[in-house]
């Protein structure tokens, strides 16, 4: 039997679900949403059109409408949605009531930058540890924690419970590092070694890559080239595009 969360949303009675199954892409927006939320309820909005909304987060209204009917949540015709609620709303479905103990293992550049961002804690999760191979680093205090070796994750992992492991080591000790977290129980990993991790199917890993990123930045410069190269001028004719497009 599915668990169920009693309350009411707006527009909608009775009980939501507690984890719908929402698709991938609905996920992946649910942050926007939340982030868009946020700036809102600081400027003191109360309520927000569904129009609104999704301007805040760069989404077109009808798929954005469609995302939040997956929560249970439509809006109130002539008033729109409710902020504190679909704050709450969000943050539940995304787990981010519960306050999660993350740590990062490589203290290089990127780790420092990790261990110093401030937005962790607003929105969410705490870094309670980090970690590093270099006993030239360890002692080392950052943003208020002292680097500690990776060999003592095991006893800090147990004793924080750690929920999600960040990797920003270099390429050839992720995956050595990636075991390592899985060994000590921690079944969400982000990883911004630019490599494939291997992990077992329980594990879920999500990976930043700058430069893959930059890549696809690099295609759409390219494109948009391409396609003031036409005839024509800046998009050449119809045709052309659809040429170029397909």
């Amino acid at each position: 039997m599915s668990q169920q969360r009693h309350g009411s949303t707006p527009g909608e009675a009775g009980d939501v679900p507690a984890f719908p199954d929402l698709p991938e892409a609905t996920i992946a927006r649910l942050p926007e949403y939340l982030r868009a939320l946020h700036h809102l309820a600081e400027a003191g909005a109360e309520t927000v059109s569904s129009e609104g909304l999704a301007a805040a987060a760069g989404v077109n209204s009808a798929k954005l409408r469609k995302d939040l009917s997956h929560l249970g949540s439509y809006g109130t015709r002539g008033v729109g949605y409710d902020v504190a609620l679909l704050v709450d709303q969000i943050e539940y479905i995304l787990g981010l009531d519960k306050n999660r103990a993350v740590c990062v293992v490589g203290v290089g550049n990127l780790g420092h930058a990790l261990a110093g961002y401030a937005g962790f804690a607003s929105r969410g999760f705490r870094v309670v540890a980090l970690f590093d191979a270099d006993h030239g680093k360890v002692g080392e205090v950052i943003n208020g924690m002292a680097v500690r070796h990776i060999d003592d994750l095991e006893a800090v992992a147990e004793q924080e419970s750690i929920a999600i492991g960040v990797i920003a080591t270099p390429p050839t000790a992720a995956q050595a590092v990636a075991d390592l977290l899985v060994a000590v129980g921690v079944t969400s990993i982000l990883n911004f070694a630019p490599c494939v991790l291997s992990v077992p199917p329980n594990v879920d890993v999500r990976k930043v890559d700058l430069a893959i990123e930059l890549q696809i930045l690099s295609f759409h410069e390219h494109r948009k080239a391409s396609l003031t190269a036409l005839p024509g001028g800046v998009g050449g004719s119809a045709g052309d595009q659809e040429a170029v497009g397909s």
